[in-house]
C-alpha cells in the first residue's frame, strides 16, 4: 500500500468513526427503571374521590422511581407467571403500546422488561397535543394501538377495542396520579399524522390518545 493510499484509508476510517460517535451522541440512551413500589399509596376509594383532570403543570421532572411506579400502574405486568397486566385488553392482545415523551427524547415502555427503550432522540412533547401546556409538562404518554396484534376482527371493531383498552390504561394513570398528588389529563386533540411521522410509526400503528402527567403548578 502506498503512502497516499494509506492516507485515504485512514481518512475514511476517521470519517466513519466520527460519524458513528455523533450518531451515538444523538441517540437517547436506554432508561432503566427501578423495581416498581407496589405497596403504599392512598386507599382506592380516596383515590377515586380525588381523581380529576388538571391542565396546569409545573416543569418539575418526575423521579425515576415515580416514573417506574406510574408505568407499572398503567400497564405493567402484575402476574409474572402469565405476563398479564394491570389493565385488561381484549383477547389478551396487549395491543396498546405506551410511548413516553420527555425532554430527553421519546421512549417505548417495555412492560415485560420494565424498562424504557429509546425511540427518537428529540423532545417531541410539543407534538403530542395542541394545548400549550404539553410542551412544558415533564411527561406526555402516547397510547398507540398496534393493529397487527388485533386479529380476525373488522376495522370498526379493531378501532373500538384499541380505544377501550387505551381508556383502561388512562384510568389507571388517573388513579395513580390521584394517589400520588400528581396532575394529569387525558387528551384526544392531537395532530396525529405529524406526530406519527415524528415517532416513526408503521402504517399498522394508530395513535389513540395522549395523557399528560406532572406535578401541579403551584
Amino acid at each position: 500500500m502506498t503512502v497516499k493510499s494509506f492516507r485515504v484509508v485512514l481518512f475514511v476510517w476517521i470519517v466513519l468513526l466520527l460519524g458513528s460517535s455523533v450518531g451515538l451522541a444523538q441517540r437517547p440512551r436506554p432508561l432503566p427503571l427501578p423495581e416498581p413500589q407496589t405497596d403504599g399509596g392512598k386507599p382506592l376509594m380516596q383515590a377515586l374521590k380525588e381523581r380529576k383532570s388538571s391542565r396546569a403543570f409545573s416543569g418539575e421532572k418526575l423521579s425515576t422511581q415515580t416514573l417506574s411506579n406510574m408505568l407499572w400502574a398503567a400497564f405493567g405486568v402484575n402476574r409474572p407467571d402469565s405476563g398479564k397486566r394491570t389493565a385488561p385488553s381484549a383477547v389478551n392482545w396487549r395491543e396498546i403500546d405506551i410511548y413516553v415523551a420527555m425532554e430527553e427524547g421519546l421512549f417505548l415502555y417495555d412492560a415485560e422488561a420494565h424498562t424504557l427503550v429509546p425511540v427518537v432522540a428529540q423532545d417531541l412533547r410539543a407534538l403530542t397535543g395542541v394545548q400549550p401546556f404539553v410542551k412544558d409538562a415533564p411527561v406526555n404518554l402516547v397510547y398507540v394501538g398496534d393493529f397487527s396484534k388485533v386479529e380476525e376482527v373488522s376495522d370498526e371493531d379493531r378501532i373500538f377495542f384499541c380505544a377501550a383498552d387505551a381508556g383502561f390504561i388512562g384510568q389507571n394513570v388517573y388513579l395513580f396520579c390521584a394517589s400520588e398528588g400528581l396532575a394529569t389529563v387525558v387528551r384526544a386533540m392531537i395532530k396525529k399524522p405529524e406526530l406519527a411521522k415524528a415517532m416513526n410509526l408503521r402504517p399498522d400503528q394508530e395513535i389513540v390518545l395522549a395523557q399528560t402527567v406532572g406535578y401541579p403548578r403551584k
